[in-house]
């Protein structure tokens, strides 16, 4: 049986620390895609002291980047990407207050770290399925970095998007052999 959680900024830090590799959630609420070169871009601000298009405190981001979208829906089909590309940004970004990342496939050693040492989380999305991913959005708006297309910065708000935890904040995880 899935639990049914709400992301809001005031809730999903301390919902997070309950969470356990293994666990079968469906999240509702407020996510941002961004990929490979939203990252980049991303950390450039970083770099330059520049304020970012969102706040990556307490927020959730999904690696994804979706296809057009159909006429009549919200958004086309939604599949994560590799998490592991964003393992060089991920670190800094969890240090600065992000408390979820969802994608497909393990993580490195120093994301792993950063993910306890933030009481972060790491969700599992299943590879293949944009269709049903899509299924959860309700809503789109492109918040960043337009001229990236399907790797433009999204503000989705989902609603029952099915998940698996991949990594908590308690050191388990579901590549750990």
């Amino acid at each position: 049986m899935s639990e049914r959680l709400h992301v809001d900024v005031t809730s999903l830090p301390e919902i997070a620390k309950t969470l356990r590799a293994g666990q079968n959630i469906l999240l509702s609420g407020t996510i941002y895609t961004a990929r490979d070169a939203a990252h980049k871009r991303l950390t450039a601000m970083l770099d330059k002291g520049e304020p970012l298009p969102f706040p990556l405190k307490n927020s959730v981001i999904y690696y994804a980047g979706p296809t057009p979208t159909p006429e009549g829906l919200p958004i086309g089909s939604c599949g994560p990407t590799t998490s592991s590309r964003m393992d060089v940004f991920a670190p800094r970004f969890l240090d600065l207050g992000l408390i979820a990342m969802i994608g497909k496939g393990n993580r490195n050693e120093e994301v792993r770290r950063a993910i306890e040492r933030n009481h972060a989380v790491y969700l599992c999305a299943l590879g293949g399925a944009g269709a049903l991913a899509a299924k959860a959005v309700r809503s789109l708006e492109v918040v960043a970095f337009e001229d990236l297309g399907c790797e433009s910065i999204k503000r989705l708000q989902v609603k029952d998007f099915p998940l698996i935890v991949g990594i908590d904040c308690a050191g388990g995880s579901l590549f750990s052999v």
